[in-house]
Protein backbone atom coordinates (compact mmCIF):
# COMPACT_ATOMS: atom_id res chain seq x y z
CA UNK A 1 0.00 0.00 0.00
CA UNK A 2 1.48 3.30 -1.04
CA UNK A 3 2.06 6.08 1.11
CA UNK A 4 -1.09 8.35 -0.66
CA UNK A 5 -3.39 5.15 0.51
CA UNK A 6 -2.46 5.48 3.85
CA UNK A 7 -2.66 9.37 3.97
CA UNK A 8 -6.35 8.68 3.03
CA UNK A 9 -6.59 5.83 5.57
CA UNK A 10 -5.54 8.16 8.58
CA UNK A 11 -7.43 11.14 7.20
CA UNK A 12 -10.47 9.23 6.96
CA UNK A 13 -10.46 7.74 10.72
CA UNK A 14 -8.65 11.00 12.22
CA UNK A 15 -12.39 12.81 10.82
CA UNK A 16 -14.62 9.80 11.81
CA UNK A 17 -13.16 9.78 15.49
CA UNK A 18 -13.64 14.02 15.19
CA UNK A 19 -17.75 13.49 14.05
CA UNK A 20 -18.79 10.42 16.41
CA UNK A 21 -16.97 11.61 19.54
CA UNK A 22 -19.30 15.11 20.03
CA UNK A 23 -22.78 12.94 18.31
CA UNK A 24 -22.09 9.88 21.31
CA UNK A 25 -23.36 12.53 23.84
CA UNK A 26 -26.60 12.66 21.46
CA UNK A 27 -27.28 9.58 21.48
CA UNK A 28 -27.20 8.53 24.64
CA UNK A 29 -29.51 11.51 25.56
CA UNK A 30 -31.91 10.21 23.18
CA UNK A 31 -31.39 6.34 24.63
CA UNK A 32 -32.29 7.70 27.52
CA UNK A 33 -35.07 10.19 27.34
CA UNK A 34 -33.25 13.57 28.48
CA UNK A 35 -34.71 15.35 26.01
CA UNK A 36 -35.43 19.11 25.69
CA UNK A 37 -39.08 20.12 26.24
CA UNK A 38 -39.97 21.30 23.21
CA UNK A 39 -38.65 17.94 21.55
CA UNK A 40 -40.96 15.84 24.14
CA UNK A 41 -43.85 18.61 22.76
CA UNK A 42 -43.87 17.61 19.45
CA UNK A 43 -43.89 13.76 20.36
CA UNK A 44 -46.89 14.30 22.48
CA UNK A 45 -49.08 14.38 19.52
CA UNK A 46 -47.50 11.44 17.81
CA UNK A 47 -47.36 9.30 20.42
CA UNK A 48 -51.48 10.35 21.37
CA UNK A 49 -51.99 9.46 17.53
CA UNK A 50 -50.86 6.46 17.48
CA UNK A 51 -52.13 5.33 21.13
CA UNK A 52 -49.10 5.02 22.52
CA UNK A 53 -48.16 5.68 26.32
CA UNK A 54 -44.23 6.96 26.18
CA UNK A 55 -43.53 6.40 29.72
CA UNK A 56 -44.34 2.76 29.70
CA UNK A 57 -42.11 0.62 29.62
CA UNK A 58 -41.58 -3.22 27.83
CA UNK A 59 -40.72 -6.56 28.54
CA UNK A 60 -38.24 -7.99 25.72
CA UNK A 61 -40.95 -10.07 24.25
CA UNK A 62 -43.25 -7.29 23.70
CA UNK A 63 -40.52 -5.35 22.31
CA UNK A 64 -39.58 -8.14 20.03
CA UNK A 65 -43.54 -8.34 19.02
CA UNK A 66 -43.83 -4.74 18.36
CA UNK A 67 -40.72 -4.48 16.21
CA UNK A 68 -41.94 -7.47 14.28
CA UNK A 69 -45.48 -5.85 13.49
CA UNK A 70 -44.03 -2.77 12.57
CA UNK A 71 -41.84 -3.99 9.84
CA UNK A 72 -43.98 -6.65 8.56
CA UNK A 73 -46.40 -3.96 7.75
CA UNK A 74 -43.71 -1.65 5.94
CA UNK A 75 -42.87 -5.28 4.14
CA UNK A 76 -46.38 -4.84 3.01
CA UNK A 77 -46.57 -0.90 2.06
CA UNK A 78 -43.67 -1.23 -0.08
CA UNK A 79 -44.34 -4.29 -2.47
CA UNK A 80 -48.01 -2.66 -2.90
CA UNK A 81 -46.47 1.01 -3.56
CA UNK A 82 -44.26 -1.12 -6.68
CA UNK A 83 -46.86 -3.26 -7.89
CA UNK A 84 -49.86 -0.21 -8.41
CA UNK A 85 -46.82 2.58 -8.90
CA UNK A 86 -48.35 3.14 -12.67
CA UNK A 87 -51.62 3.80 -11.11
CA UNK A 88 -50.01 6.09 -8.65
CA UNK A 89 -48.64 10.11 -9.37
CA UNK A 90 -45.33 11.11 -9.39
CA UNK A 91 -44.64 8.82 -12.31
CA UNK A 92 -43.38 10.99 -15.13
CA UNK A 93 -41.96 8.29 -17.45
CA UNK A 94 -44.76 6.15 -16.88
CA UNK A 95 -42.81 3.02 -15.04
CA UNK A 96 -45.05 0.11 -15.23
CA UNK A 97 -45.95 -2.00 -11.98
CA UNK A 98 -42.83 -3.91 -10.47
CA UNK A 99 -43.34 -7.86 -11.18
CA UNK A 100 -44.40 -9.75 -8.30
CA UNK A 101 -40.88 -11.69 -7.42
CA UNK A 102 -39.26 -8.71 -7.72
CA UNK A 103 -40.96 -6.38 -5.66
CA UNK A 104 -41.39 -8.77 -3.08
CA UNK A 105 -37.76 -9.29 -3.15
CA UNK A 106 -37.06 -5.40 -3.31
CA UNK A 107 -39.58 -4.98 0.11
CA UNK A 108 -37.78 -7.16 2.67
CA UNK A 109 -34.66 -5.52 1.13
CA UNK A 110 -35.74 -2.00 2.24
CA UNK A 111 -37.59 -3.39 5.46
CA UNK A 112 -34.86 -5.34 6.53
CA UNK A 113 -32.17 -2.58 5.70
CA UNK A 114 -30.39 -4.35 3.03
CA UNK A 115 -31.26 -2.55 0.02
CA UNK A 116 -30.25 -5.42 -2.25
CA UNK A 117 -31.00 -4.08 -5.68
CA UNK A 118 -32.19 -6.66 -8.10
CA UNK A 119 -33.23 -3.90 -10.58
CA UNK A 120 -31.60 -0.39 -11.89
CA UNK A 121 -33.01 2.09 -10.21
CA UNK A 122 -33.83 4.64 -12.78
CA UNK A 123 -35.57 2.26 -15.41
CA UNK A 124 -37.58 0.61 -12.50
CA UNK A 125 -39.42 3.33 -9.97
CA UNK A 126 -41.14 6.07 -10.23
CA UNK A 127 -40.44 9.06 -7.95
CA UNK A 128 -43.05 8.20 -5.68
CA UNK A 129 -42.21 4.67 -4.68
CA UNK A 130 -38.60 5.97 -4.73
CA UNK A 131 -39.68 8.45 -1.87
CA UNK A 132 -42.37 6.68 -0.27
CA UNK A 133 -41.62 3.41 -0.16
CA UNK A 134 -37.88 2.99 -0.44
CA UNK A 135 -36.35 6.67 1.41
CA UNK A 136 -39.20 5.74 4.13
CA UNK A 137 -38.43 2.61 4.61
CA UNK A 138 -34.91 3.96 4.54
CA UNK A 139 -34.85 5.80 7.74
CA UNK A 140 -37.17 3.01 9.56
CA UNK A 141 -35.47 0.29 9.04
CA UNK A 142 -32.27 2.15 10.57
CA UNK A 143 -34.00 3.76 13.56
CA UNK A 144 -35.09 -0.54 14.03
CA UNK A 145 -31.30 -1.67 14.34
CA UNK A 146 -30.42 1.29 16.46
CA UNK A 147 -33.49 0.72 18.57
CA UNK A 148 -32.27 -2.83 19.20
CA UNK A 149 -29.05 -1.89 20.40
CA UNK A 150 -30.39 0.76 22.59
CA UNK A 151 -32.77 -2.08 23.92
CA UNK A 152 -29.37 -4.07 24.64
CA UNK A 153 -26.94 -1.32 26.63
CA UNK A 154 -30.56 -0.51 28.89
CA UNK A 155 -30.35 -4.33 29.14
CA UNK A 156 -26.73 -3.91 30.16
CA UNK A 157 -26.82 -0.64 32.07
CA UNK A 158 -30.20 -1.61 34.62
CA UNK A 159 -30.40 -4.31 37.43
CA UNK A 160 -33.62 -6.23 38.33
CA UNK A 161 -35.00 -4.81 35.70
CA UNK A 162 -37.86 -6.24 32.93
CA UNK A 163 -38.15 -3.07 30.84
CA UNK A 164 -35.78 -2.94 27.97
CA UNK A 165 -37.33 0.71 27.10
CA UNK A 166 -40.47 1.24 24.44
CA UNK A 167 -40.19 0.49 21.34
CA UNK A 168 -42.41 2.68 19.53
CA UNK A 169 -40.56 5.53 21.94
CA UNK A 170 -37.65 4.40 20.50
CA UNK A 171 -38.15 4.27 16.78
CA UNK A 172 -39.95 7.50 16.87
CA UNK A 173 -37.03 9.83 18.77
CA UNK A 174 -34.63 8.10 16.65
CA UNK A 175 -36.17 8.63 13.58
CA UNK A 176 -37.04 12.79 14.19
CA UNK A 177 -34.25 13.95 16.34
CA UNK A 178 -30.95 11.98 15.02
CA UNK A 179 -31.53 10.72 11.27
CA UNK A 180 -33.85 13.56 10.05
CA UNK A 181 -31.81 16.32 10.92
CA UNK A 182 -28.32 14.64 9.59
CA UNK A 183 -29.82 13.69 6.51
CA UNK A 184 -31.29 16.93 6.05
CA UNK A 185 -27.72 18.63 6.27
CA UNK A 186 -26.29 15.38 4.60
CA UNK A 187 -28.79 16.27 1.33
CA UNK A 188 -27.94 20.19 1.24
CA UNK A 189 -24.53 19.34 1.09
CA UNK A 190 -24.56 16.95 -1.67
CA UNK A 191 -26.57 19.26 -3.64
CA UNK A 192 -24.20 21.27 -2.73
CA UNK A 193 -21.92 19.04 -4.83
CA UNK A 194 -23.57 18.35 -7.93
CA UNK A 195 -25.81 15.71 -6.70
CA UNK A 196 -29.17 16.02 -8.20
CA UNK A 197 -32.64 16.48 -6.52
CA UNK A 198 -35.66 17.39 -9.08
CA UNK A 199 -38.98 16.25 -10.24
CA UNK A 200 -38.80 16.66 -13.73
CA UNK A 201 -39.03 14.36 -16.43
CA UNK A 202 -35.68 12.71 -17.99
CA UNK A 203 -34.07 14.86 -20.57
CA UNK A 204 -32.81 13.51 -23.99
CA UNK A 205 -29.71 16.05 -24.85
CA UNK A 206 -27.84 15.73 -27.93
CA UNK A 207 -24.35 13.95 -28.06
CA UNK A 208 -21.24 15.33 -29.28
CA UNK A 209 -20.92 12.30 -31.38
CA UNK A 210 -22.95 9.85 -32.97
CA UNK A 211 -23.54 6.11 -31.04
CA UNK A 212 -23.61 3.09 -32.92
CA UNK A 213 -25.30 -0.14 -31.35
CA UNK A 214 -27.51 -3.19 -31.89
CA UNK A 215 -30.77 -3.95 -31.41
CA UNK A 216 -32.52 -7.50 -31.79
CA UNK A 217 -34.80 -7.69 -34.57
CA UNK A 218 -38.81 -8.62 -33.95
CA UNK A 219 -41.44 -10.22 -36.04
CA UNK A 220 -45.02 -8.85 -36.46
CA UNK A 221 -46.01 -9.88 -33.02
CA UNK A 222 -42.89 -8.82 -31.50
CA UNK A 223 -40.88 -11.54 -30.66
CA UNK A 224 -37.27 -11.67 -31.53
CA UNK A 225 -36.30 -13.07 -34.51
CA UNK A 226 -33.50 -15.99 -35.01
CA UNK A 227 -31.11 -17.29 -37.88
CA UNK A 228 -30.51 -21.00 -38.72
CA UNK A 229 -28.57 -21.77 -35.98
CA UNK A 230 -31.00 -19.93 -33.36
CA UNK A 231 -29.01 -17.07 -32.66
CA UNK A 232 -31.08 -13.46 -32.12
CA UNK A 233 -30.53 -11.68 -35.18
CA UNK A 234 -29.55 -7.96 -34.77
CA UNK A 235 -29.98 -4.57 -36.53
CA UNK A 236 -27.56 -1.80 -36.21
CA UNK A 237 -29.03 1.71 -34.82
CA UNK A 238 -27.62 4.83 -34.54
CA UNK A 239 -28.24 8.04 -32.21
CA UNK A 240 -26.88 11.52 -32.02
CA UNK A 241 -29.39 11.29 -28.28
CA UNK A 242 -29.14 10.18 -24.47
CA UNK A 243 -31.50 10.25 -22.09
CA UNK A 244 -30.16 11.21 -18.74
CA UNK A 245 -32.37 10.41 -15.88
CA UNK A 246 -33.65 12.87 -12.91
CA UNK A 247 -35.22 12.85 -9.73
CA UNK A 248 -34.97 13.10 -6.32
CA UNK A 249 -31.40 11.91 -5.81
CA UNK A 250 -29.95 13.73 -2.73
CA UNK A 251 -32.70 13.28 -0.43
CA UNK A 252 -32.20 9.24 -0.74
CA UNK A 253 -28.83 9.75 -1.01
CA UNK A 254 -27.91 11.20 2.51
CA UNK A 255 -30.03 8.40 4.60
CA UNK A 256 -28.73 5.52 2.21
CA UNK A 257 -25.54 6.40 3.32
CA UNK A 258 -26.13 7.84 6.91
CA UNK A 259 -28.62 4.77 7.90
CA UNK A 260 -25.75 1.93 6.11
CA UNK A 261 -28.76 0.99 4.00
CA UNK A 262 -26.99 1.37 0.43
CA UNK A 263 -29.62 1.19 -2.09
CA UNK A 264 -29.23 3.79 -4.86
CA UNK A 265 -31.08 5.82 -6.82
CA UNK A 266 -29.33 5.04 -9.90
CA UNK A 267 -27.91 1.54 -11.06
CA UNK A 268 -24.18 2.54 -10.77
CA UNK A 269 -25.14 3.29 -7.42
CA UNK A 270 -21.93 5.44 -5.65
CA UNK A 271 -19.85 5.71 -8.55
CA UNK A 272 -23.03 7.54 -10.90
CA UNK A 273 -21.25 11.10 -11.44
CA UNK A 274 -25.18 12.34 -10.55
CA UNK A 275 -25.17 10.06 -6.98
CA UNK A 276 -21.75 11.26 -6.30
CA UNK A 277 -19.89 14.08 -8.45
CA UNK A 278 -16.43 14.72 -6.59
CA UNK A 279 -13.78 13.18 -4.31
CA UNK A 280 -15.20 15.39 -1.24
CA UNK A 281 -18.57 13.98 -2.21
CA UNK A 282 -16.73 10.32 -1.80
CA UNK A 283 -15.23 11.00 1.40
CA UNK A 284 -18.24 12.36 3.11
CA UNK A 285 -20.70 9.51 1.72
CA UNK A 286 -17.61 7.25 3.42
CA UNK A 287 -17.63 8.83 7.06
CA UNK A 288 -21.53 8.94 6.74
CA UNK A 289 -21.49 5.50 6.49
CA UNK A 290 -19.42 4.91 9.57
CA UNK A 291 -20.59 7.94 11.32
CA UNK A 292 -23.29 5.93 13.59
CA UNK A 293 -21.53 2.82 14.00
CA UNK A 294 -18.27 4.49 15.80
CA UNK A 295 -20.46 7.16 17.85
CA UNK A 296 -22.31 4.14 19.12
CA UNK A 297 -19.44 2.73 20.55
CA UNK A 298 -18.74 5.62 22.57
CA UNK A 299 -22.65 5.77 23.40
CA UNK A 300 -22.45 2.23 25.01
CA UNK A 301 -19.53 3.32 27.20
CA UNK A 302 -21.23 5.84 28.47
CA UNK A 303 -24.29 4.33 29.28
CA UNK A 304 -22.83 1.56 31.11
CA UNK A 305 -20.70 3.55 33.24
CA UNK A 306 -17.11 2.99 32.11
CA UNK A 307 -15.93 4.87 28.82
CA UNK A 308 -12.90 2.13 28.42
CA UNK A 309 -15.82 -0.47 27.55
CA UNK A 310 -16.75 1.51 24.48
CA UNK A 311 -12.79 2.47 23.27
CA UNK A 312 -12.65 -1.28 23.43
CA UNK A 313 -15.11 -2.39 21.29
CA UNK A 314 -13.87 0.54 18.61
CA UNK A 315 -10.70 0.14 18.91
CA UNK A 316 -11.39 -4.11 17.79
CA UNK A 317 -13.36 -2.79 15.05
CA UNK A 318 -10.66 -0.25 14.33
CA UNK A 319 -8.16 -3.07 14.10
CA UNK A 320 -9.84 -5.66 11.85
CA UNK A 321 -11.07 -2.42 9.53
CA UNK A 322 -7.16 -1.13 9.05
CA UNK A 323 -5.65 -4.71 8.19
CA UNK A 324 -8.37 -5.48 5.41
CA UNK A 325 -8.27 -2.06 3.52
CA UNK A 326 -4.18 -2.90 3.42
CA UNK A 327 -4.80 -6.25 2.09
CA UNK A 328 -7.64 -5.09 -0.55
CA UNK A 329 -5.68 -2.05 -1.23
CA UNK A 330 -2.23 -4.00 -1.87
CA UNK A 331 -3.88 -6.54 -3.93
CA UNK A 332 -5.68 -4.07 -6.13
CA UNK A 333 -2.52 -2.16 -6.39
CA UNK A 334 -0.51 -5.35 -7.72
CA UNK A 335 -2.96 -5.83 -10.76
CA UNK A 336 -3.78 -8.99 -12.58
CA UNK A 337 -0.31 -10.45 -13.70
CA UNK A 338 -2.24 -11.79 -16.62
CA UNK A 339 -2.60 -8.36 -18.21
CA UNK A 340 1.09 -7.25 -17.01
CA UNK A 341 2.41 -10.43 -19.25
CA UNK A 342 0.45 -8.61 -22.10
CA UNK A 343 2.83 -5.37 -21.28
CA UNK A 344 0.21 -4.04 -19.38
CA UNK A 345 2.06 -1.12 -16.97
CA UNK A 346 2.29 -3.00 -14.04
CA UNK A 347 2.24 0.90 -11.59
CA UNK A 348 -1.79 1.22 -12.85
CA UNK A 349 -2.90 -1.57 -10.89
CA UNK A 350 -5.67 -3.09 -11.66
CA UNK A 351 -8.28 -0.39 -13.20
CA UNK A 352 -10.80 -2.53 -14.02
CA UNK A 353 -14.23 -1.58 -12.90
CA UNK A 354 -12.96 1.55 -11.27
CA UNK A 355 -13.73 4.97 -11.71
CA UNK A 356 -10.66 6.97 -12.90
CA UNK A 357 -12.04 10.06 -10.53
CA UNK A 358 -11.60 7.90 -7.40
CA UNK A 359 -8.98 5.36 -8.69
CA UNK A 360 -7.72 2.49 -6.53
CA UNK A 361 -6.76 4.26 -3.05
CA UNK A 362 -10.45 5.50 -2.77
CA UNK A 363 -11.99 2.91 -4.69
CA UNK A 364 -11.01 0.19 -2.29
CA UNK A 365 -10.93 2.04 0.81
CA UNK A 366 -15.27 2.67 -0.16
CA UNK A 367 -15.48 -1.05 -0.62
CA UNK A 368 -14.21 -2.09 2.92
CA UNK A 369 -16.36 0.68 4.14
CA UNK A 370 -19.33 -0.49 2.44
CA UNK A 371 -19.11 -3.79 3.38
CA UNK A 372 -17.73 -3.34 6.68
CA UNK A 373 -20.60 -1.68 7.59
CA UNK A 374 -23.65 -3.44 6.23
CA UNK A 375 -24.17 -0.38 3.74
CA UNK A 376 -24.29 -1.98 0.00
CA UNK A 377 -23.53 1.42 -1.96
CA UNK A 378 -20.72 0.54 -4.13
CA UNK A 379 -18.27 3.69 -5.77
CA UNK A 380 -16.53 0.75 -7.84
CA UNK A 381 -17.65 -2.59 -9.07
CA UNK A 382 -16.41 -5.38 -6.85
CA UNK A 383 -16.57 -8.39 -9.33
CA UNK A 384 -13.80 -6.86 -10.82
CA UNK A 385 -11.48 -6.94 -8.29
CA UNK A 386 -8.82 -9.61 -7.93
CA UNK A 387 -9.37 -12.51 -5.74
CA UNK A 388 -7.78 -11.35 -2.53
CA UNK A 389 -9.22 -7.69 -3.48
CA UNK A 390 -12.78 -8.99 -4.12
CA UNK A 391 -12.48 -11.63 -1.28
CA UNK A 392 -11.62 -8.73 1.58
CA UNK A 393 -15.20 -7.40 1.21
CA UNK A 394 -16.83 -11.04 1.22
CA UNK A 395 -15.05 -11.98 4.40
CA UNK A 396 -15.98 -8.32 5.84
CA UNK A 397 -19.52 -9.78 5.58
CA UNK A 398 -18.81 -13.12 7.02
CA UNK A 399 -17.53 -12.01 9.77
CA UNK A 400 -20.86 -11.00 11.12
CA UNK A 401 -21.45 -7.67 9.55
CA UNK A 402 -19.31 -6.69 13.19
CA UNK A 403 -16.72 -4.37 11.65
CA UNK A 404 -18.91 -1.11 12.60
CA UNK A 405 -21.47 -2.90 11.01
CA UNK A 406 -24.73 -1.45 10.32
CA UNK A 407 -25.90 0.99 12.50
CA UNK A 408 -27.42 -0.38 15.69
CA UNK A 409 -26.50 -4.32 14.33
CA UNK A 410 -22.83 -3.37 14.52
CA UNK A 411 -22.41 -2.70 17.76
CA UNK A 412 -25.02 -5.74 18.70
CA UNK A 413 -23.12 -8.14 16.62
CA UNK A 414 -20.03 -7.18 18.19
CA UNK A 415 -21.44 -7.46 21.94
CA UNK A 416 -23.16 -11.13 21.48
CA UNK A 417 -18.82 -11.78 20.45
CA UNK A 418 -18.12 -9.90 23.64
CA UNK A 419 -20.46 -12.71 25.54
CA UNK A 420 -19.00 -15.36 23.50
CA UNK A 421 -15.09 -14.34 24.09
CA UNK A 422 -15.57 -13.55 28.16
CA UNK A 423 -17.73 -17.15 28.54
CA UNK A 424 -14.86 -18.28 26.64
CA UNK A 425 -12.19 -17.04 28.91
CA UNK A 426 -14.01 -17.86 31.94
CA UNK A 427 -14.25 -21.48 31.50
CA UNK A 428 -10.24 -20.89 31.02
CA UNK A 429 -9.76 -19.90 34.51
CA UNK A 430 -12.14 -21.67 35.74
CA UNK A 431 -14.53 -18.97 36.94
CA UNK A 432 -18.24 -18.18 36.23
CA UNK A 433 -18.36 -15.71 33.59
CA UNK A 434 -19.36 -12.05 33.69
CA UNK A 435 -19.11 -8.97 31.66
CA UNK A 436 -20.23 -5.48 32.84
CA UNK A 437 -20.96 -6.62 35.92
CA UNK A 438 -23.84 -9.69 34.87
CA UNK A 439 -22.92 -13.03 35.05
CA UNK A 440 -22.95 -14.46 31.38
CA UNK A 441 -25.26 -18.12 31.64
CA UNK A 442 -26.12 -20.86 29.44
CA UNK A 443 -29.67 -18.98 28.71
CA UNK A 444 -27.65 -16.08 27.70
CA UNK A 445 -24.71 -18.34 25.20
CA UNK A 446 -27.54 -20.36 23.66
CA UNK A 447 -29.05 -16.71 22.48
CA UNK A 448 -25.89 -16.17 21.93
CA UNK A 449 -25.12 -18.84 19.50
CA UNK A 450 -28.57 -18.46 17.50
CA UNK A 451 -27.64 -15.08 16.57
CA UNK A 452 -24.34 -16.13 15.57
CA UNK A 453 -24.65 -19.13 13.68
CA UNK A 454 -28.52 -18.27 11.73
CA UNK A 455 -26.73 -16.35 9.34
CA UNK A 456 -23.71 -18.67 8.11
CA UNK A 457 -26.29 -21.57 8.15
CA UNK A 458 -28.83 -19.03 5.89
CA UNK A 459 -25.42 -18.42 3.65
CA UNK A 460 -24.02 -21.86 3.06
CA UNK A 461 -27.43 -23.81 3.08
CA UNK A 462 -28.36 -20.70 0.26
CA UNK A 463 -25.63 -21.05 -1.62
CA UNK A 464 -25.64 -24.79 -1.31
CA UNK A 465 -28.97 -24.62 -3.28
CA UNK A 466 -28.43 -22.37 -5.58
CA UNK A 467 -24.86 -24.13 -6.89
CA UNK A 468 -27.04 -27.46 -7.27
CA UNK A 469 -30.01 -26.11 -8.98
CA UNK A 470 -29.85 -25.35 -12.76
CA UNK A 471 -32.17 -22.24 -11.96
CA UNK A 472 -29.10 -20.94 -9.90
CA UNK A 473 -26.60 -21.63 -12.39
CA UNK A 474 -28.52 -20.05 -15.52
CA UNK A 475 -27.46 -16.58 -13.93
CA UNK A 476 -23.99 -16.76 -13.64
CA UNK A 477 -22.03 -15.38 -15.75
CA UNK A 478 -18.80 -16.39 -15.37
CA UNK A 479 -18.03 -20.12 -14.99
CA UNK A 480 -15.67 -21.55 -12.89
CA UNK A 481 -14.37 -20.39 -9.39
CA UNK A 482 -15.19 -16.90 -10.01
CA UNK A 483 -19.04 -17.85 -10.56
CA UNK A 484 -19.19 -20.02 -7.53
CA UNK A 485 -17.43 -16.85 -5.73
CA UNK A 486 -20.43 -14.25 -7.43
CA UNK A 487 -23.16 -16.95 -5.49
CA UNK A 488 -21.51 -17.38 -2.22
CA UNK A 489 -21.01 -13.49 -2.33
CA UNK A 490 -24.69 -12.58 -3.22
CA UNK A 491 -25.96 -15.19 -0.30
CA UNK A 492 -23.58 -13.79 2.06
CA UNK A 493 -24.93 -10.07 1.66
CA UNK A 494 -28.18 -10.87 1.28
CA UNK A 495 -27.94 -13.12 4.74
CA UNK A 496 -25.59 -10.34 6.57
CA UNK A 497 -28.18 -7.41 5.32
CA UNK A 498 -25.68 -5.68 3.45
CA UNK A 499 -26.63 -5.35 -0.39
CA UNK A 500 -23.31 -5.22 -2.28
CA UNK A 501 -23.11 -7.81 -5.27
CA UNK A 502 -20.87 -9.23 -7.33
CA UNK A 503 -22.75 -8.14 -10.54
CA UNK A 504 -21.60 -10.74 -12.79
CA UNK A 505 -24.72 -12.47 -11.16
CA UNK A 506 -27.92 -12.40 -13.30
CA UNK A 507 -30.08 -12.24 -9.95
CA UNK A 508 -33.17 -10.02 -10.93
CA UNK A 509 -34.92 -13.87 -11.70
CA UNK A 510 -38.01 -15.29 -9.46
CA UNK A 511 -35.75 -18.33 -8.33
CA UNK A 512 -32.94 -15.70 -7.06
CA UNK A 513 -35.31 -12.76 -5.80
CA UNK A 514 -37.32 -15.30 -3.65
CA UNK A 515 -34.22 -17.12 -2.40
CA UNK A 516 -32.48 -14.40 -0.96
CA UNK A 517 -35.44 -12.46 0.19
CA UNK A 518 -35.90 -15.31 2.87
CA UNK A 519 -32.09 -14.98 3.02
CA UNK A 520 -32.56 -11.01 4.36
CA UNK A 521 -35.91 -11.79 6.09
CA UNK A 522 -34.04 -14.61 8.07
CA UNK A 523 -30.72 -12.60 8.40
CA UNK A 524 -32.43 -9.80 10.02
CA UNK A 525 -34.71 -11.10 12.06
CA UNK A 526 -33.72 -14.61 13.27
CA UNK A 527 -30.64 -12.39 14.94
CA UNK A 528 -32.83 -9.33 16.23
CA UNK A 529 -35.00 -11.57 18.53
CA UNK A 530 -31.79 -13.31 19.88
CA UNK A 531 -30.72 -10.28 20.60
CA UNK A 532 -33.52 -9.01 22.44
CA UNK A 533 -33.71 -11.73 24.64
CA UNK A 534 -29.90 -11.12 25.67
CA UNK A 535 -31.05 -7.91 26.89
CA UNK A 536 -33.90 -9.01 28.72
CA UNK A 537 -32.27 -11.56 30.83
CA UNK A 538 -29.58 -8.53 30.96
CA UNK A 539 -31.93 -6.34 32.43
CA UNK A 540 -33.21 -8.39 35.39
CA UNK A 541 -29.80 -9.82 36.37
CA UNK A 542 -28.19 -8.17 39.52
CA UNK A 543 -24.69 -6.16 39.51
CA UNK A 544 -21.86 -8.36 40.79
CA UNK A 545 -18.85 -6.17 42.31
CA UNK A 546 -15.55 -6.22 40.16
CA UNK A 547 -13.14 -8.97 42.12
CA UNK A 548 -9.67 -9.90 41.78
CA UNK A 549 -11.41 -12.38 39.34
CA UNK A 550 -13.16 -10.26 37.22
CA UNK A 551 -11.26 -10.63 33.68
CA UNK A 552 -10.83 -6.75 32.20
CA UNK A 553 -12.86 -6.23 29.38
CA UNK A 554 -11.31 -2.53 28.74
CA UNK A 555 -7.77 -3.62 27.96
CA UNK A 556 -5.26 -4.55 25.01
CA UNK A 557 -5.62 -8.43 26.28
CA UNK A 558 -9.61 -7.99 25.70
CA UNK A 559 -9.22 -6.26 22.36
CA UNK A 560 -7.13 -9.33 20.89
CA UNK A 561 -9.22 -11.59 22.88
CA UNK A 562 -12.43 -10.27 20.79
CA UNK A 563 -10.89 -9.97 17.82
CA UNK A 564 -9.36 -13.89 18.27
CA UNK A 565 -12.92 -15.06 18.65
CA UNK A 566 -14.67 -12.84 15.84
CA UNK A 567 -12.12 -14.30 13.44
CA UNK A 568 -12.11 -18.12 15.03
CA UNK A 569 -16.20 -18.12 15.53
CA UNK A 570 -16.95 -15.67 12.73
CA UNK A 571 -15.10 -16.93 9.79
CA UNK A 572 -14.41 -20.56 10.36
CA UNK A 573 -17.70 -21.55 8.96
CA UNK A 574 -16.69 -19.99 5.94
CA UNK A 575 -13.54 -21.33 5.07
CA UNK A 576 -14.21 -24.16 2.48
CA UNK A 577 -16.67 -22.11 0.88
CA UNK A 578 -13.49 -19.12 0.46
CA UNK A 579 -11.45 -22.20 -0.85
CA UNK A 580 -12.83 -23.00 -3.60
CA UNK A 581 -14.02 -19.44 -4.77
CA UNK A 582 -11.52 -16.14 -4.55
CA UNK A 583 -8.38 -18.13 -2.52
CA UNK A 584 -8.26 -21.27 -5.55
CA UNK A 585 -8.79 -18.07 -8.41
CA UNK A 586 -6.03 -16.53 -6.80
CA UNK A 587 -4.27 -19.14 -6.90
CA UNK A 588 -5.16 -19.85 -10.59
CA UNK A 589 -4.31 -16.46 -11.48
CA UNK A 590 -0.86 -16.47 -10.36
CA UNK A 591 0.37 -19.46 -10.76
Amino acid sequence: MDGLAWINLALFMGLLLLLAWPLAKWLVAVCEGRLPRVMVAVEGPLYKLAGVRPEQGQHWKQYAVALLLFNFLGLMAVYALQRFQDLLPLNPQGMPAVTADSAFNTAVSFVTNTNWQGYAGEATMSYLTQMLALTVQNFVSAATGIAVVFALMRGFARKLSHDVGNFWVDLTRITLWVLLPISFVLAVFFVGQGVLQNFEPYKAIQTLETTTYQTPKVDAQGQPLKDARGQPVVQEQQTDTQLLAMGPVASQLAIKMLGTNGGGFFNANSSHPYENPTPLSNLVQMLAIFLIPAALCFAFGRIVGDQRQGVAILAAMSTMFVVAVVIATTAEQAGNPLLHAQGVDAAAGNMEGKETRFGITASSLFAVVTTSASCGAVNSMHDSYTPLGGMVPLVMMQLGEVVFGGVGTGLYGMLVFALLAVFIAGLMIGRTPEYLGKKIEPYEMKMSSLAILVTPIVVLVGTAIAVLSPLGKVGVANPGAHGFSEILYALTSAANNNGSAFAGLSANTPFYNTLLGFAMWLGRFGVIVPVLAIAGSLAGKKRIPVSSGTLPTHGPLFVVLLIGTVLLVGLLNYVPALALGPIVEHLMLWK
